[in-house]
């Protein structure tokens, strides 16, 4: 075997990832090869041709997590040096292979998934079980609209499930034009809400395209200051803990936690029995269900993907970089240049 075939065979087990190997700012980020992920018998191995730098990317890189989850992050990302090399919750692609007990996909197959606190998905192949969080793209979707769609969209519905929202119902939406503000504040009108976005002045016509009747620019008013009432009230930023806006929550209200630090998660239960109010930090729905209702709603035409720009892989310190700034506007979407047959 020639050494030019020796390298080939190698290369074909091998992919490109984004690699994190110590914790720090953007630049400890890296491009590198590394192994190419193998499937279970019950998993799907996706080719990755979109994906996405987020907030939880951004937080997981600078170990940057909410207030009094110090110890629990030596446990979920670890002590030294990050447990999961390669970031990434999401991404939209083709099935490459499935593993022998798969009968729900095939190869070839366009889909997107949600590995969630597993990562893998800045990179050219990732693994995800069969039965969790994987749809097939939403009809008319490119690979990169869906990759945008998938991190807000996912969380915004599991969060959404929690409340019935219909004609009338008034929600707000703090942190409205980000990733999963800017899905809520959409699927939320959609469901006949009227929706206040919580957002800087320079996304204000953003947030109302989305569907917002009305934008509270936080630089000029305190939104948990107003005389208004709010069915249900969404905290995508984490400054809206219980105590600032219990206030503005009508009986039997209900605060949606996406983002809160340690006392916030602790005490939302203790909140809920003594308030009569809901407040959780958690969604609800299994992965699997949840994805199949984000890819209903992209196709009933209830939620758009929100690009605010789009790096390619080699870029992705740059999309860090951006990230970092807490300035996105919806989604940082990083493509993945498709594998040659010798990659």
């Amino acid at each position: 075997m020639t050494l030019t075939e020796v390298e080939g065979q190698t290369r074909a087990r091998t992919m490109r990832a984004a690699v994190a190997r110590r914790f720090g700012p953007p630049d400890v980020v890296s491009v590198e090869r590394v192994p190419v992920p193998t499937p279970g018998p019950d998993d799907v191995l996706v080719r990755v041709h979109a994906t996405t730098v987020s907030i939880a990317d951004h937080r997981v890189r600078a170990k940057d997590l909410p207030k009094g989850l110090g110890y629990f992050a030596l446990i979920a990302l670890g002590v030294f040096r990050p447990r999961r090399k390669i970031l990434g919750m999401e991404g939209s692609g083709v099935v490459e292979r499935v593993g022998d007990a798969v009968t729900t996909f095939s190869a070839g197959d366009e889909v997107i998934v949600m590995s969630g606190g597993r990562f893998g998905c800045h990179a050219e192949y990732v693994t995800i079980a069969a039965d969790g969080a994987i749809a097939r793209t939403p009809r008319g979707l490119s690979h990169t609209d869906a990759a945008a769609l998938v991190f807000g969209g996912y969380t915004a519905v599991s969060f959404l499930n929690r409340v019935d929202l219909g004609p009338g119902s008034t929600v707000l939406v703090n942190g409205a034009s980000g990733a999963v503000g800017s899905a809520a504040v959409q699927l939320a009108s959609r469901a006949g809400a009227r929706v206040t976005g919580v957002t800087s002045g320079r996304n204000a016509e953003l947030v109302r395209s989305l569907g917002a009747e009305r934008v509270v620019d936080y630089v000029q008013a305190d939104f948990a200051a107003a005389v208004e009432r709010y069915d249900v009230v969404i905290d995508c930023v984490g400054n809206a803990p219980f105590e600032r806006v219990r206030g503005i929550l009508r009986p039997g209200g209900a605060l949606l936690l996406v983002i809160a630090d340690l006392r916030g998660m602790l005490g939302a239960r203790w909140q809920s029995r003594r308030s009569g109010l809901l407040v959780t930090q958690a969604g609800s729905g299994s992965p699997a269900s949840v994805m199949q209702e984000l890819v209903a709603h992209a196709e009933a035409g209830g939620i758009h993907p929100v690009i605010d720009r789009t790096f390619d892989l080699d870029d992705i310190v740059e999309a860090h970089r951006y990230v970092d700034t807490g300035r996105k506007r919806g989604s940082v979407v990083i493509r993945i240049s498709a594998p040659t047959p010798t990659d």
